[in-house]
């Protein structure tokens, strides 16, 4: 399997995916799943602006992410899956045989509480995340990779 990475960041592709992670894992494709984001052309273009040329972006919704998943799965691309919200990822993995995923930066809103410096969930985003667990799902968190991975039961 290639899928190095499937990753739920609020702020989808911006440094710290591209340099720390990509970098970390010589990433040869990105693919950004997110329903609004593969409708408009022009946040796309804002997206490819911030990865490197030796580095393919592409965009999914959730149905078009849940139909290729297989492909990455077996892809000898090296390749990084990122989401911007808890249902989006759930919804991906739910719909594959994605069986790891990472939590990364989940920013404060007013429903939400500091589980970690850098995830803020509410319960309800919490108990979906749980759920995905439930299912055997490895769910942790890690900001950059470097970082020891913490496990979702150490922040939920």
């Amino acid at each position: 399997m290639t899928l190095s990475l499937v990753r739920l960041d609020d702020r989808l592709v911006h440094g710290q995916v591209v340099v720390g992670w990509g970098r970390a894992l010589d990433v040869q494709l990105v693919v950004l799943v997110d329903d609004r984001v593969r409708a408009s052309e022009w946040e796309q273009d804002l997206y490819r602006m911030g990865i490197p040329a030796e580095v393919e972006l592409r965009f999914a919704s959730v149905p078009e992410a849940i139909a290729a998943a297989p492909g990455w799965l077996a892809s000898p691309l090296r390749t990084i899956v990122v989401t911007g919200d808890v249902d989006t990822l759930a919804q991906l993995v739910e719909g594959s045989d994605i069986r790891r995923v990472n939590i990364g930066g989940i920013h404060q809103q007013p429903h939400r509480s500091k589980r970690l410096p850098y995830v803020y969930l509410s319960d309800d985003e919490a108990s979906r995340l749980v759920s995905l667990v439930a299912r055997g799902v490895d769910v942790s968190a890690q900001d950059v990779p470097t970082a020891r991975p913490v496990p979702l039961g150490e922040f939920t």
